[in-house]
């Protein structure tokens, strides 16, 4: 997983005057919150968060270099955009501590088309997410699913994840993930519909003569 870096000025001004200045200078006021109830005021390039926030998810970590030297490992908690121009106001970010694991939720994105499903399949999908346990540098982004292989009446369950080195699955594993369930028409086939016919004629008594 790549790296989300973003750099950072430690703000001390605050107010709505402030925050106008900072963007009017194409930046971004913001707060970093931490698990203890403290907080750092700080303001952002809007260009470097505009193009970091298209690459993220809600689980994305990214460090985030203050200028007094010090790094903090968060999550972007929250982004208010402007109504009118949809451009960011205010950010909102989360930081965890690097040594200790956190308890959270993944997405499953499914990709891929299985064969089995121009064989008279259809592909139907599981759970959406899944509760994992890990330490921040080891989280995934996101899970992604390749079901281009799973055949007719075959499950992916969720034991069957792989998420790398470090970290735990903690949903149950008997849930499944994706599969293909095979469908048997209800449709008569002519030949059958003829068979039909045929032996219903022959079961049919001769006419008197």
């Amino acid at each position: 997983m790549d790296r989300k870096i973003l750099e950072a000025r430690i703000r001390k001004v605050t107010g709505k005057s402030a925050a106008k200045h900072l963007r009017g200078e194409g930046r971004i006021p913001a707060v970093i919150y931490d698990g203890d109830g403290k907080s750092i005021l700080i303001d952002i390039l809007e260009s470097d968060f505009s193009k970091l926030f298209h690459q993220i998810t809600r689980t994305t970590t990214i460090d985030i270099k203050l200028d007094d030297g010090k790094d903090v490992i968060a999550f972007v908690k929250d982004a208010q955009h402007d109504i009118i121009s949809d451009r960011v106001r205010h950010v909102d970010f989360y930081a965890v501590d690097p040594d200790k694991t956190i308890r959270t939720k993944i997405r499953i994105h499914i990709t891929g088309a299985p064969d089995a499903v121009r064989l008279g399949g259809i592909l139907e999908a599981g759970v959406s997410e899944i509760e994992i346990e890990c330490l921040p540098k080891a989280l995934p982004e996101r899970i992604a699913v390749d079901v281009t292989k799973l055949g007719l009446n075959e499950t992916i369950f969720v034991r069957d994840l792989k998420l790398g080195e470090g970290v735990k699955i903690l949903s149950n594993g008997e849930f499944p993930v994706a599969s293909v369930k095979h469908v048997r028409s209800n449709v008569t086939s002519e030949s059958e519909e003829s068979s039909a016919s045929e032996g219903e004629a022959a079961a049919e008594p001769a006419a008197a003569t």
